[in-house]
């Protein structure tokens, strides 16, 4: 549940770098002047403090991001910063996740200030990452719940709600992979071939034939 009054931040501020970031993309401003208004936003949007939570130029064993929220000591968010006429791409986010496997940060911001996605590293060999959440916010409407939920995963309120970790696991349950698989077990096959049954005055589908229409299997 985002607190009434981090929605109603949310709601006031949204509109204001709507504009501020159309009149930066319109101009074509480059990185620095970019990862400016990121940090502004990080203050104004999402509920940090300027100077005690948000550091530039992190280092980490030799190499920088560009932004890191650090609450207590700790970093929350690793953010990698991207003119906002910057197209972001996979090696964009290869350099961010690499910063952060290498510091044991998981959390992962790569922006251009319009473009947000938000990703979590999974430290296996080799190291991967989950994108659990990405919106462009031109297109964001300040004070639809849905948008909100979004919003509030990277705000400070979030962290102490474990709001990013909750949304990552709703999208990781209800992945096309998770929800193939439970279609494709042998307890919802069982109901289908049961209806199937039915439907069909009875007619005996085989599972096999029922699994392979489901995963779009070509016949053997």
């Amino acid at each position: 549940m985002i607190p009434r009054r981090v929605s109603d931040r949310l709601a006031r501020t949204v509109g204001k770098y709507q504009l501020i970031l159309k009149n930066a993309k319109d101009r074509d401003v480059n990185e620095a002047n970019t990862a400016f208004i990121i940090r502004d936003m990080l203050a104004e949007v999402f509920g940090y403090d300027e100077l005690l939570d948000i550091t530039s130029e992190f280092a980490i064993k030799g190499t920088y991001c560009d932004l890191a929220i650090k609450l207590d000591g700790s970093v929350e968010f690793l953010i990698e910063a991207k003119a906002i006429g910057i197209t972001l791409k996979d090696n964009h986010l290869r350099q961010a996740v690499d910063y952060g496997a290498r510091n044991g940060v998981p959390w992962i911001i790569l922006t251009n200030g319009m473009v947000w996605q938000v990703n979590k590293i999974r430290f296996e060999q080799p190291i991967s990452y989950d994108l659990v959440c990405s919106f462009d916010f031109s297109e964001l409407e300040p004070k639809n719940p849905e948008h909100q939920e979004r919003l509030f995963i990277i705000c400070k309120e979030g962290l102490s709600k474990d709001a990013r970790e909750e949304y990552h696991q709703r999208v990781q349950t209800l992945n096309r992979f998770t929800l193939g698989a439970l279609i494709l077990s042998d307890e919802v096959v069982s109901v289908m071939r049961r209806e199937l049954r039915k439907l069909s005055d009875g007619v005996l589908v085989e599972p096999e034939d029922i699994s392979r229409v489901l995963s779009n299997s070509p016949e053997a």
